[in-house]
């Protein structure tokens, strides 16, 4: 059995610690690690492999994060554009065995009891061995609004439903006979592509053809262009909601999508201080209960008479949200999109193939960055049309390539690069190179790079 891990999504509820380029499924919320990692390595003793399906600007942060704990994702799509979820399994199951049983889950759920998963998976397999295409049923615990229903009877599916009004999600939940739609699937490889080729025959078709364009690979990086014919659509709609050959796992596994503050603050409560704690410096509570205090960073936070608030700290955006009024953080995501904030994109962190950088001032005049390189890592070979930098060795030991030439940068050594000046950056020691970027120009944007070679296609 493989896993294929979902990996997309931008998790703008979760904004601003979930951003464009480290959505909340990498992002270590847990002192266990992120919730991909923590994907990994429930699945890790049930299934022989794993498959990533990404975005490909961020699924290097998939790979190194599989790489860290031991595992190669040998199957995979890159997406330059998302096309939903149904394609990018059809995808990757063409690239498979068609007896090949698939365990496909989302890459940002929580799930707390792992022995009733290890259970439910094995209820799965059997079902998914003899060709059924199988969906896990969550038990619901209360009448939410936010998730779609299946209505069931022992291990038959009778009916998808769209997620309900407050009236008939308690209806459903009173009932006793609908689960949550959780997301995750079990199947065989061919089995889902028969069905897929039968109730939603385009999208089949079209991700036939450009499966065949790319040669069969195991590791699919099709084009925008390629990715753009496919019809855009979710696979609950393409095959779920259809098909007469399902079956499902009622499943009570402790599980939580965490797809709102409200729904973080429900995990990381702890009764003993009665509040929510997710930061590396204990807060400071005074007549304050009920809240959910998550920072990025290690900053003294205290609250006094406040109540039934999530405080969400980063070093470059404050949230303050009532408890039960996290929904509306989708809408303050809309205004900053309508405004085209960069708070959007990343952190004043950002992860790249190559290392990260951190961006320690910027205003219109100067932009000073961090730049980590990591051992045996490269930048791209370059060009700003727009701007000047100044590298100064902070530690480790660099190689720069500056319009044809070589030398090596060390501790308290620079290098000045002028606009149009074709040059790259390298690690060539045995620890993290870190060097200090000044950038001084008319235009400090990273779209001001002229990229004439890279190893990583996206850095």
């Amino acid at each position: 059995m493989i896993t294929l891990i979902l990996c997309g999504g931008s998790g703008t509820r979760l904004w601003p610690i979930s951003r464009q380029l480290l959505p909340k499924q990498y992002y270590p919320l847990f002192d266990e690690g992120s919730l991909f990692e923590a994907t990994v390595k429930r699945n890790a003793p049930i299934c022989d492999s794993f498959a990533i399906a990404a975005n490909r600007d961020q699924a290097f942060i998939a790979l190194d994060q599989l790489k860290k704990l031991g595992f190669e994702g040998k199957n995979g799509l890159f997406e330059p554009v998302g096309r939903n979820t149904a394609p990018a399994i059809a995808l990757i199951a063409m690239s498979l065995q068609i007896d090949e049983i698939i365990l496909v889950t989302p890459s940002d759920h929580l799930i707390l009891n792992e022995d009733a998963y290890k259970a439910a998976l094995e209820q799965a397999k059997a079902f998914a061995s003899e060709g059924k295409i199988v969906v896990f049923g969550i038990k619901p615990t209360y009448p939410e609004t936010g998730y779609g229903y299946i209505q069931y009877h022992g291990n038959d599916v009778v009916m998808f439903k769209e997620k309900p009004d407050s009236e008939r999600a308690k209806a459903y939940f009173e009932s006793g006979e609908y689960l949550w739609n959780s997301g995750m699937f079990c199947f065989k490889a061919g089995a889902f592509l028969e069905e897929l080729r039968l109730y939603a025959p385009d999208v089949y078709s079209t991700c036939l053809a450009i499966h065949k364009e790319l040669g069969g690979a195991a590791l699919l990086e099709p084009s925008k262009a390629q990715m753009e014919r496919i019809p855009s659509i979710a696979v609950d709609v393409a095959v779920m909601e259809r098909s007469k050959n399902m079956s499902v796992v009622p499943c009570d596994i402790g599980w939580n999508d965490l797809g709102s503050f409200d729904s973080l603050y429900a995990v990381a409560f702890d009764s003993s201080k009665q509040n929510a704690i997710l930061a590396e410096d204990d807060p400071i509570f005074i007549d304050s209960s009920h809240n959910l205090i998550l920072a990025a960073e290690k900053k003294k936070i205290v609250l006094i008479g406040i109540q039934d608030i999530a405080v969400v700290d980063t070093p470059d955006a404050l949230l303050l949200v009532h408890r039960g009024e996290s929904q509306k953080v989708k809408d303050a995501v809309e205004i900053l999109r309508r405004e085209r904030s960069p708070l959007l994109d990343s952190h004043m962190t950002v992860n790249r193939p190559w290392g990260l950088y951190t961006i320690l001032l910027e205003n219109d005049r100067v932009k000073v960055k961090r730049l980590t390189v990591f051992p045996g890592k490269r930048l791209s070979l370059q060009k700003h049309m727009r701007r000047q930098e100044h590298w100064v060795c902070v530690d480790g030991l660099g190689r720069v390539n500056l319009n044809g030439g070589e030398m090596l940068l060390r501790r308290n050594e620079d290098v000045f690069i002028s606009a149009g000046d074709v040059h790259r950056l390298e690690c060539v020691g045995e620890d993290p190179l870190v060097v200090i970027e000044t950038q001084i120009g008319e235009y400090f944007g990273e779209d001001d790079i002229i990229r004439l070679e890279d190893d990583y296609n996206r850095d």
